[in-house]
């Protein structure tokens, strides 16, 4: 039942270690096992990207650009639908994001599930958010304590060390506030509010019990750390950082890793599945095949570590078949595929703010303000038709001259209106946490395959009743504090969202203490195979409200640290 048709063309290279993805966690990994000593082949299925000179758009400005910034609509919406979609891609930057005529997935009409990816050395590590928020026992016992699907197999004291250790490398600028259940982290000096968002902070916080609003608290230096630059607040992040202000697999990991000599990068390498030896019960390796030649080979590992993204690994994982795992490697639970995630969004409020004129701000801040949850987070704050919460992003800011767009008006007076800023407007988005549903799931397609004979990930994901309440309870918090600090013309919006855009999917390989009903045990250790490790996004045993890379993070530091350990006690 072995991958029959899979074709090996060359002998296999022997490594220590092999990484399977080169983005946010594949990056950690590759650090730390190289760092420990091993010789780690690192498997990226994209294109090479090589920091700063792949970076072509930079700085570029809309003149030089073909279509001035405003992008090739036809090529967009033919080529990259579902990328576009997430509002997210342009004409600067859709290079680092996949083509979707190129590399279909099946979704549901109704209800699609929008999948953005970055298929190249980096992958999203080069165009996340770089929002950085702990998790704390608040979040690892909620499943526990509402007997919602099941318990995590750890708690804050487990990665609390862990979190230390990856800040302490990235840098992380942030303000601490001292909250029990949003940790501070190791920060850097935070980024400053704006003389609007000041006033909005206080009074917030005097007029409701238990809201806060700080500084966003996000991986962009504020002063120099560990040979990488500060941030001078250019703006266009999302096109490469060549001063590497911003975290990133180039600016930081794999440099590290580089620096070991024990580091093999092999780009345009697509893993088919991964090779398991019945015998002896362990992942021997990997089959690839060049995304370019479509040659196939095999590489031998002694451990093998999954981080080609959420729905990446576990598709890799469910075409990963034997007599022994007919439904995919590590998957005797059954729940291989199951119980995926996400952050929904698109609702919040704007108002006006008035008597602010005399005052700007410098540059573009790459970041906004945060107010952390404040729903379910104890008696008083509990809510009787949704549990957990969500937290807000957004901030204050004056349009600029690009809003003559959207204005009435023509000529020279019209032009001379543009020169001064508009007004003061502040607007916050909420982000949600979706709860772990059997239901939203993935497996693979029956009759679909891509260009490399690999079948299709058929993905099926929707918001339920609870998702659902906790929206309406967004807009109308949204409001009520905007209005409470003096917000004008103050209004609810309600956007459509689609499970997969807040690009923060989790689950479907899932953490657990029993064998029986999860993937992967407190070390991110399959149960099944002892070898085999999964420490990116499909991990998570529930899904928070924070943005989670920190936390993938920082499991993939600590799940390495436990694996070399077992390795050096002969355990593996």
């Amino acid at each position: 039942m072995e991958n029959k048709n899979y074709y090996i063309s060359n002998p296999p290279e022997e490594y220590d270690a092999i990484v399977i993805g080169s983005g946010i966690s594949g990056g950690w990994a590759a650090k730390e096992l190289t760092e420990k000593g091993l010789k780690t082949l690192v498997l990226e299925r994209g294109r090479d990207v090589k920091h700063g000179e792949d970076y072509d758009t930079e700085h570029m400005p809309p003149w030089e650009a073909k279509f001035r910034g405003q992008g090739d609509r036809k090529l967009l919406e033919e080529e990259y639908p579902m990328q576009l979609r997430s509002n997210v891609i342009n004409e600067y930057n859709y290079h680092f994001f996949v083509n979707d005529k190129k590399h279909p997935y099946q979704t549901d009409d109704e209800n699609p599930f929008l999948w953005v990816r970055g298929y190249q050395v980096g992958g999203r590590s080069l165009t996340w958010g770089r929002q950085t928020y702990r998790w704390s026992d608040l979040d690892f016992e909620a499943n526990r304590r509402e007997g919602i699907a099941v318990d995590w197999p750890i708690r804050y004291k487990d990665i609390a060390p862990w979190y230390d250790y990856v800040e302490e490398f990235i840098g992380v600028s942030g303000q601490a506030e001292g909250l029990e259940h949003l940790p501070d982290s190791k920060f850097l000096p935070p980024m400053d509010l704006n003389c609007v968002e000041k006033d909005v902070k206080e009074k917030i916080e005097s007029n409701f019990e238990y809201r806060h609003m700080t500084i966003g608290r996000c991986a962009v230096l504020t002063e120099p750390h560990k040979g990488r630059g500060a941030c001078h607040y250019c703006g266009p992040c999302s096109r490469g950082c060549s001063v590497g202000a911003y975290f990133s697999s180039q600016s930081s990991t794999l440099p590290a890793a580089r620096k070991t000599g024990n580091l093999t990068l092999r780009p345009n390498s697509i893993v088919h599945s991964i090779i398991y030896d019945k015998e002896t019960n362990r992942a021997t390796g990997v089959r690839v095949i060049d995304r370019l030649t479509k040659e196939s080979r095999e590489f031998h590992a002694k451990v093998v570590f999954l981080n080609a993204s959420a729905l990446g690994s576990t598709q890799i994982m469910l075409n990963s078949t034997s007599d022994a795992f007919p439904n995919g490697i590590a998957n005797s639970s059954g729940v291989l595929g199951h119980y995926l995630m996400d952050h929904h969004f698109r609702v919040g409020a704007s108002g006006l703010f008035e008597g602010y004129e005399d005052s700007y701000y410098h540059g573009n801040r790459p970041n906004g303000i945060y107010i952390p949850r404040f729903r379910n987070i104890n008696e008083q704050t509990k809510q009787d038709n949704f549990v957990r919460g969500y937290g807000f992003q957004g901030g204050a800011s004056r349009p600029s001259w690009g809003r003559g767009t959207s204005m009435q008006g023509f000529g020279k007076d019209f032009k001379k209106k543009l020169r001064d800023p508009g007004p003061w407007h502040f607007g916050m988005t909420a982000f949600g946490e979706i709860l772990p549903y059997e239901d939203n799931h993935v497996r693979l397609s029956p009759d679909k395959t891509d260009d490399w004979d690999i079948p299709q990930l058929e993905i099926h994901a929707s918001i339920k009743e609870n998702e659902e309440n906790m929206r309406e309870d967004m807009a109308q918090t949204a409001v009520e504090m905007l209005e409470a600090a003096g917000g004008k013309d103050v209004s609810p919006y309600f956007g459509e969202y689609l499970v997969g855009e807040g690009i923060h999917e989790m689950g479907t390989a899932r953490m657990g203490r029993d064998p029986e009903t999860s993937v992967l045990n407190a070390h991110n250790q399959t149960h099944d195979v002892p070898n085999l490790f999964v420490t990116d996004g499909a991990c998570m045993t529930s899904a928070a409200c924070q943005n989670p890379s920190l936390t993938y993070m920082a499991l993939t530091a600590r799940a390495v640290d436990f694996a070399v350990n077992e390795m050096n006690k002969g355990n593996l």
